[in-house]
């Protein structure tokens, strides 16, 4: 059959990548791609959120399954769209996308379903916001509503960073229509991990545990990026805690939105904190995180295009996912000044030379092919991933990896999976 994958960055050329794994697979598209999945599948230059061509590019290719990475369309409704033409699609309604699509829609969904997460409140007038922040005190979090790029977030230490941005949210609208509303929560302390499983609307089965690393710069310092690098598993949410944290974060968003009659299909992405009080839920996430998606998806030892169609279909089991017994670990290579502005066109040298080395897979995200060559096109370029028998031997051969490629001015941290690395000693 023919697959088509939504989306243009790291984490969709993971999905191509692991969907020609299948046998069951004739032909892979992505809509739009990038430079990596020009290696797996057919680009076609249609855009991630246009559904009406997303649906004339299904129909014309004949395809049999959609799979959507990024969470725009989710929350625009691709997914509704494809059921209306009967076509079998990986992702959840417009709806349960919810989830990611309002934090405050999440917010009430964790209350309402008894989910542990911090205490908030949602405020859609900036001074109404800034009496609650003068009233709470810091730290604080603060949160554009709607979609953000992952870049929405301020963390404020201090009650005027707070009251500043409420007003770059709210006021100078740096973020547009998604800050006009916003969500201020407690500050948790601890440490984060992130927590997939594929759902069918009722039942799930749960991929292994993750850590992403946020902040730009080495230390967890700078401000916060789509994701620097990610391993799994997370020592800090062990296998023998994933059937109860699953009963914690997962099953009661299933039973919550299954008995609001909008059952959620695909992958529910949970981010964790661990605190002194047990893990707590920051956020959901409606799709594949990126980029856990790329460690996650090269310890995945399944058929995801079975997974998939089970998710789709209501007839998923948790044997259905199996996973390999090595540790994975991504490191992302980025271009100088993100992620704020940065350069774009510059030449990618290496990707060949790294693949080749055992374990080892590059995976592309801002990436274009321009004349025959390699390019750069975005913020987050490259997320080179490794297998090892360790973390520690998963990190060595991913940044051997990393010292293969390169353009100029590149950037990456040096110390992913280090936290998870201290745990194990």
């Amino acid at each position: 059959m023919n697959v088509l994958v939504v989306g243009s960055g790291g984490r969709e050329h993971a999905l191509c990548w692991k969907l020609n794994d299948s046998a069951k697979v004739d032909r892979v598209f992505a809509a739009p791609g990038n430079g990596g999945t020009a290696r797996e599948a057919t680009n076609v230059a249609v855009k991630d959120d246009d559904i009406d061509g997303l649906i004339k590019l299904a129909k014309a290719e004949k395809v049999g399954l959609v799979v959507v990475g990024p969470e725009a369309p989710l929350v625009k409704g691709l997914a509704d769209a494809l059921a209306a033409e009967g076509i079998p699609c990986f992702g959840p309604s417009a709806y349960a996308a919810q989830l990611e699509g309002s934090k405050a829609f999440a917010k009430n969904v964790m209350r309402a379903a008894g989910v542990p997460t911090a205490a908030f409140g949602v405020f859609d007038d900036a001074e109404a916001a800034r009496a609650y922040v003068r009233e709470k005190g810091a730290p604080l979090v603060v949160k554009a509503d709607g979609l953000a790029a992952g870049k929405g977030v301020v963390v404020a230490r201090t009650v005027e960073e707070a009251l500043g941005a409420i007003d770059d949210m709210m006021v100078a609208k740096s973020f547009g229509a998604a800050g006009a509303r916003v969500v201020v929560e407690d500050a948790l302390v601890g440490e984060e991990a992130s927590f997939l499983a594929f759902c069918d609307g009722e039942n799930y089965a749960l991929l292994p545990s993750a850590q992403d690393h946020k902040a730009v710069g080495e230390g967890d310092t700078g401000p916060n990026t789509g994701g620097m690098g990610a391993y799994s598993p997370a020592p800090v949410l062990p296998e023998a805690k994933y059937a109860e944290t699953a009963e914690l974060c997962i099953r009661p968003i299933l039973r919550h939105l299954a008995a609001a009659g909008h059952p959620f299909k695909g992958v529910l992405y949970a981010g964790l904190m661990f605190t002194k009080d047990g893990p707590m839920v920051l956020e959901y996430n409606v799709r594949f995180g990126d980029p856990e998606c790329q460690p996650l998806l090269m310890r995945l030892d399944s058929d995801l295009v079975d997974i998939m169609f089970a998710c789709a279909g209501g007839s998923l089991k948790p044997d259905m996912v199996r996973v390999r017994p090595e540790t994975a670990l991504c490191v992302v290579v980025a271009a100088p000044g993100y992620p704020g502005s940065y350069p774009k066109g510059m030449a990618i040298s290496g990707l060949d030379e790294a693949d080749k080395l055992p374990g080892v897979k590059v995976f592309q995200a801002g990436t274009k092919v321009d004349g025959g060559k390699t390019v750069t096109s975005g913020g987050r370029v490259l997320g080179v991933t490794a297998l090892g028998a360790t973390l520690s031997e998963a990190k060595a051969k991913a940044y051997e990896a990393v010292a293969k490629v390169g353009f100029e001015g590149c950037y990456f941290r040096r110390d992913i999976g280090d936290k998870g690395i201290n745990r194990t000693k």
